[in-house]
């Protein structure tokens, strides 16, 4: 069993800063090819509660649709190499989630449970991929399924090693079905996701929230409006401007309730542990950040 490292209170706003870094070098691609992108999730809570991260939040959370994503990806090779790289399946094989993400060059970090994974590692910024949900209720339920089951199988290389029991015995099992056939199963789904349809939209292999289990029902359950990311304005975060969604509020609630209340001080922790980490810090940017004292 790994062991999770705590982080100083400097670590981890390290961490934040170099995520900032990476967010700046994303806007500037996306502003250059006008891809629409949205902060999100925390991130876009942060901008909106404390004009900045969530002073417990340890990553930064970006949000594409399908189409906006796929010019991204053609375009990524234009991110300044010595800030940040983009990272998926298909550029790293090894790396096994649906969703994209940007990774700090020259940095290190492990999540507690994930060692003996083989893809490249480092300080991130997720990219999540809204695609288009079927129309009715029983497709949305029935693709809710059966992204369940693709999910399991990218995640039994973690749940092979870290599940007990039953558990255990059946991730090995999933295990043997072929990663690149679950991709074949997603690009299927993905190409039926257009700007221009009037579809709600999720991401496709990452698990729906539970805020949404409490209170949402029906369609609302299963997957978010479109126009949630076609409809954006700038916000403040950390003393630079990024794109969210215009309609932060119906957002937000949807996601969070009572966004503008924060949790009891006991609630308040990071998404995940970390077993090992090396920042490397050499950016003059985060550098003087922190020696300037924005330090949580």
């Amino acid at each position: 069993m790994s062991k999770a490292r705590k982080l100083s209170q400097e670590e981890f706003r390290t961490i934040q800063l170099l995520e900032l870094d990476m967010l700046e070098e994303m806007d500037r691609v996306c502003r250059k090819h006008d891809i629409k992108y949205c902060i999100s999730y925390g991130t876009l809570l942060g901008a909106v509660r404390h004009k900045g991260y969530i002073p417990w939040d340890d990553d930064a959370d970006i949000a594409m649709l399908r189409e906006e994503y796929e010019k991204f990806r053609k375009v990524a090779d234009e991110l300044d190499p010595s800030i940040c790289y983009f990272q998926d399946h298909f550029n790293d094989p090894e790396y096994l989630w649906q969703h994209g993400k940007l990774r700090r060059t020259g940095t290190t970090f492990v999540r507690a449970g994930q060692e003996h994974m083989k893809g490249k590692t480092g300080v991130f910024v997720d990219i999540f991929i809204m695609d288009d949900c079927p129309e009715s209720l029983s497709g949305m339920i029935l693709q809710n399924i059966w992204c369940f089951f693709l999910r399991k199988i990218l995640y039994a290389r973690v749940g092979k090693v870290n599940a007990k029991g039953l558990s255990k015995l059946c991730y090995k099992c999933l295990d043997l079905i072929s990663v690149d056939w679950v991709y074949k199963q997603v690009d299927k789904m993905s190409k039926k996701s257009s700007n221009s349809t009037p579809n709600r939209v999720r991401s496709l292999l990452y698990p729906l929230f539970d805020t949404m289990k409490n209170y949402h029902h029906g369609k609302d359950h299963f997957g978010i409006p479109k126009s949630w990311f076609l409809e954006r304005a700038e916000y403040d975060f950390e003393g630079y401007k990024f794109y969210g969604t215009k309609d932060y509020d119906a957002f937000l609630t949807f996601f969070y309730y009572d966004y503008m209340t924060p949790p009891p001080v006991e609630k308040r922790y990071p998404h995940a542990t970390v077993s090992s980490f090396n920042f490397n810090v050499d950016s003059k940017n985060v550098r003087e950040k922190l020696h300037a004292g924005r330090i949580i």
